[in-house]
């Protein structure tokens, strides 16, 4: 497993702990990272820790940004893991413009695919699909050039 892929596995424990314990976000850390972070170095701790507080201190403005895409599905009433994960990918989409959309957006199935249940990937991808604007500088889709009704009459010849 790559160090990116195992800090954000490292980052979403975090986030679950802090969702489902109620627990303070520099404490979930700790407590994941005395448990899980045994083979990460510095460098990977780091981004966890900056992936992990980052989302939970915008959690409120982040599930506003995921509920707006998440038709009918209220952040309660989606399992914890898929939550955390959508609240992940989000704030790496808007707070991280080095890392590239579809390895945010890779990173976050492959890591449903291992904690969630198999369906929760196209649910989770169909709503990190319509994040894709969220991203800070996002370029809006090009308009279409207008077409021309009406051709100019050709010029009669003398």
């Amino acid at each position: 497993m790559g160090r990116r892929r195992l800090a954000r596995e490292i980052a979403l424990q975090a986030l679950y702990v802090a969702d489902v314990a109620h627990t303070p976000a520099e404490e979930a850390f700790a407590i994941v990272t005395r448990r899980e972070g045994g083979d990460a170095d510095a460098e990977t701790l780091a981004f966890a820790r900056d992936l992990a507080l980052g989302a939970l201190a915008k959690r409120d403005e982040l599930d506003e940004i995921i509920s707006a895409r998440a038709d009918n599905w209220a952040m309660n009433r989606m399992a914890a893991v898929d939550r955390n994960v959508l609240r992940l990918a989000a704030f790496e989409l808007t707070a991280r413009p080095d890392t590239p959309l579809g390895v945010v957006i890779d990173e976050a199935i492959e890591i449903v695919r291992k904690y969630s249940a198999e369906e929760a990937t196209r649910f989770v991808n169909g709503i990190l699909d319509g994040l894709k604007a969220a991203r800070a500088g996002a370029k809006p889709p090009k308009a279409a050039k207008p077409k021309k009704h009406d051709p100019e009459p050709e010029k009669e010849k003398p």
